[in-house]
């Protein structure tokens, strides 16, 4: 039964975003899906229904206009997500600034841009959630991995300062901490380890979920989530 609730995932794939998506659905949300290449997400939104949108979030206005695409179908939005990120690999003395500015203009400037308009339709409606994908480099910086670093921490930091402001107006703002792989089917990053060695993305979507429906008595605005074979 269609709750007429609605929900928003930008940078959505085939993995996390997919097991959130069919969650929603599941109960009845409706769910539109923002991707800089939406065909391949054209079988998922096909099998849920969902509406799909072409959007960059690395680019103030094309967010405006994923936004505007949104208020076009309804006047309600209760959960936004945001899993979009970049990474430029390698030493930093070897690193290509453009690809630095790239990863961390999609990984924390995007989670702005969508946090911005997410805020000011929740505001106006009194109640609503945005929760933003982080990874182990939200606490923790790699070598050879200083862009990501750059941008996650970035990210956590946008998502403590919206908890302490938007909370307070009945918006829940929550942060992720994905504290290792996430699988996919065949993958070989679990080969000799177990099968329990990489996160089932299902089973963070019920997480997410989770927190969504969280009663505002007891929110939580940071949730750390590792396989329990995961060294910390």
């Amino acid at each position: 039964m269609a709750t007429g609730e609605r929900a928003l995932i930008v940078g959505a794939g085939s993995g996390l975003s997919a097991s959130l998506a069919r969650r929603c659905a599941r109960e009845g949300i409706g769910v539109v899906l923002a991707a800089r290449d939406t065909v391949k997400l054209e079988p998922l939104a096909k099998e849920i229904g969902a509406s799909l949108v072409d959007c960059d979030a690395s680019h103030p206005d094309q967010v405006e206009r994923l936004f505007a695409a949104v208020d076009a179908g309804g006047s309600r939005l209760d959960l936004v997500v945001y899993n979009a990120s970049g990474r430029a690999r390698g030493p930093v003395v070897e690193l290509d600034t453009e690809a630095v500015v790239r990863a961390v203009t999609v990984t924390a400037l995007g989670g702005f841009f969508v946090a911005q308009q997410a805020a000011r339709r929740m505001l106006a409606q009194g109640h609503g959630t945005i929760l933003l994908t982080g990874a182990s480099a939200s606490v923790k910086g790699y070598a050879r991995s200083s862009s990501f670093a750059m941008g996650k921490f970035a990210l956590r930091g946008l998502a403590q300062s919206l908890a302490r402001e938007l909370q307070p107006h009945n918006i829940h703002v929550g942060h992720f901490v994905i504290d290792g792989a996430i699988g996919r089917p065949g993958d070989p990053r679990g080969e000799g380890k177990g099968p329990e060695a990489l996160l089932d993305p299902d089973a963070i979507a019920d997480t997410y979920f989770h927190v969504f429906r969280q009663h505002r008595s007891a929110w939580a605005w940071e949730v750390e989530l590792r396989p329990w074979v995961e060294n910390f």
